[in-house]
């Protein structure tokens, strides 16, 4: 499975992402090992998953979520229309 997420960093901002091991990702962001965005806003807290059966459709919803706006982004992980 592949997966789309929504992070909340410490500094209160949010990061999207995809990966095919979604605690896995987690995790190496909290060790500071995953995107460089997160490295200075430790720790970092799932807020939101999306799953998908083939990458390509992983990174195409994650290409999309980061040109909502931020307004927007917060009313799909409180539970919006997925189709933002």
């Amino acid at each position: 499975m592949n997966y789309t997420y929504i992070l909340r960093c410490s500094d209160g901002t949010l990061y999207t992402g995809w990966t095919n091991d979604i605690s896995r990702r987690v995790q190496a962001h909290n060790n500071g090992t995953g995107g460089k965005y997160t490295r200075s806003r430790l720790p970092v807290e799932l807020l939101y998953c999306e799953e998908y059966k083939d990458e390509r459709q992983a990174r195409r919803r994650e290409y999309a979520i980061k040109r909502l706006s931020r307004r927007d982004k917060e009313r799909l992980i409180g539970g919006g229309p997925q189709e933002l």
